[in-house]
């Protein structure tokens, strides 16, 4: 099964004091470009995994879904998104998505924010996507990008050089599999894969890669949040669409 630290009460009252998780998408860095990304789905059935608090669920209902089931692991992040929505196109159902399973040809579209890395069996999690994708179908994704997920390190800080120049320390990089990262207090284990190793896991379960982004902050993102200005060294996020033929 696998982790659960969305459940943990003292957690959970920290990721949803997050401004993410109070203004929804609009905070989210990446949520732009991902939603540039998500297709006309009008008359459409989506699923979105690793829902959380249903944002992307709530998303693919305005881009004109019919249907939406968002699935989590956590029962207060499902509670929550119950909260946040009024809409009877959306469905929302417990599950693990290390052993998910889906209906055949159920979906034309399915969307996951930030859960891949997560996902340990994640060859197993998209073959069942393939399936319950309708021919023509697409699957949306974003992941943190390798670089951030590659360190054996458990934190996450910029290093200085002689010059005073902010850096990413970067190791490890072509050596796939567990990493444990400290958020908030919690040891959270993440799953680190290259970008050959995604390209790769996608092509050999049949779908064909329709669009790939590396995501990193705009100068007008810059302005807003000046911290953010060394994140245009390198990609924070990767985003993939790919469709089954």
């Amino acid at each position: 099964m696998a982790q659960n630290i969305y459940d943990k009460q003292e957690f959970f009252d920290r990721y949803t004091s997050l401004r993410k998780s109070i203004e929804g998408l609009p905070a989210a860095l990446e949520s732009p470009s991902m939603i540039a990304m998500i297709p006309d789905l009008q008359g459409r059935r989506a699923l979105d995994l690793g829902c959380g608090l249903g944002w992307y669920c709530r998303q693919c209902c305005e881009h004109g879904a019919s249907y939406v089931l968002g699935i989590d692991l956590s029962e207060k992040m499902l509670r929550r998104a119950q909260e946040l929505t009024d809409d009877k196109r959306i469905e929302y159902k417990r599950a693990d998505l290390e052993q998910l399973i889906l209906p055949e040809a159920s979906f034309d579209f399915v969307v996951s924010s930030l859960a891949f890395h997560y996902i340990e069996n994640l060859s197993g999690l998209l073959a069942q996507i393939y399936r319950a994708l309708n021919p023509g179908g697409q699957l949306l994704f974003s992941a943190e990008h390798p670089v951030f997920t590659a360190s054996m390190r458990s934190g996450c800080e910029w290093l200085t050089d002689e010059s005073g120049r902010k850096v990413w320390p970067l190791d490890s990089y072509l050596m796939d599999g567990k990493r444990v990262k400290d958020y908030f207090s919690e040891k959270v284990v993440k799953i680190h894969r290259s970008l050959s190793t995604y390209m790769n896991l996608l092509i050999n379960t049949g779908f064909t890669i329709t669009k790939f982004v590396e995501w990193t902050p705009n100068v007008k993102k810059i302005e807003a949040m000046p911290e953010l200005a060394k994140e245009r060294d390198l990609s924070m996020f990767i985003l993939i669409k790919v469709t089954k033929q």
